[in-house]
């Protein structure tokens, strides 16, 4: 006998596992994360393509009065650029075992492991991110100020002045212990981007997101702007060898509960290569709040 028409089989669930999944990633987790850091470049590279940030230096060579039918000298500008790293494709993978569907059911055991593993991926992303801002930045301006309040002041002193040609939109990486501490009791509204808590315009100089990954008594300032997400595609022939599911952005792909008859487990493989950077490494302020004024 024929089967019905319109029938639900289980390839129509597993592609609706994964729609499902690369959705809350891209366009639910991701897109908040890309507007709080102001991201408006997003690059798409190859695997192991060498990822830069860039240094910019130049003087004006006359004051701009130049007589009629006179050369106009050139202004020389220079470009620096310093390797971090290579881009390199991230690659995960969970199962599910015969005895754990049979307890709580296919399509709850591959649900729930594959929420979990988008979880772990985002803090992987998360930890690559905080890395960067935690290590050695060339060119970065260090400043110091007596508490809180007075050094994310001095740190938006400065980005005034490095991005004097923009409007700069100040972004801050500040352990949560140090704001409890300035805070006190006072109530505060934060909102979740990626998994991070975050307060928009604090103290009115810009975006706080909180982190413990951020060294107690530190914290590390930019221009939102100045932020740029390198990636690798997970469109094109990578999906269809491994069957990953993706969108028209290809930030993400996933394969979700697959059958692996060798060990009698549904598993799932997902694939990344996300990174955030700054562009301009000299318009990152590292601080340090000094409560010993």
């Amino acid at each position: 006998m024929a089967a019905l028409d319109n029938l639900t089989k289980a390839a129509d669930l597993k592609k609706i596992r994964e729609v499902d999944f690369v959705h809350q990633f891209t366009h639910t987790s991701l897109a908040k994360l890309i507007e709080v850091l102001g991201v408006t470049r997003k690059i798409p590279m190859q695997e192991g393509t060498t990822m830069y940030y860039y240094t910019m230096t130049g003087e004006l060579a006359n004051n701009g009065s130049v007589g009629e039918g006179e050369t106009i000298p050139l202004t020389e500008i220079e470009q620096t650029k310093t390797p971090i790293g290579e881009i390199t494709l991230k690659k995960w993978r969970k199962g599910v075992s015969a005895e754990a569907i049979k307890k709580s059911g296919a399509a709850v055991a591959i649900r729930d492991t594959d929420a979990k593993l988008l979880s772990l991926v985002q803090q992987s992303i998360r930890a690559d991110l905080f890395s960067f801002l935690n290590g050695e930045i060339s060119g970065s301006t260090a400043v110091v100020g007596a508490g809180l309040q007075k050094a994310l002041a001095a740190a938006w002193g400065q980005l005034q002045v490095l991005f004097e040609d923009d409007t700069a939109q100040a972004v801050y990486f500040v352990n949560p212990l140090d704001v409890a501490d300035y805070l006190g009791g006072a109530q505060i509204t934060t909102q979740t981007a990626f998994g991070m808590n975050y307060i928009e315009d604090f103290l009115g100089l810009g975006t706080v997101i909180m982190s413990s990954r951020i060294t107690q008594g530190t914290f590390i300032a930019t221009a939102k702007e100045n932020f740029i997400m390198y990636y690798l595609t997970m469109n094109g022939d990578v999906a269809d060898e491994f069957g990953l599911a993706t969108d028209e952005l290809g930030y993400i792909g996933i394969n979700s509960g697959f059958t692996n008859q060798t060990n009698a487990t549904k598993e799932s493989l997902v694939m990344d290569g996300i990174q955030f950077l700054v562009e301009y490494a000299g318009g990152v302020v590292k601080g340090t709040i000094d409560d010993s004024f």
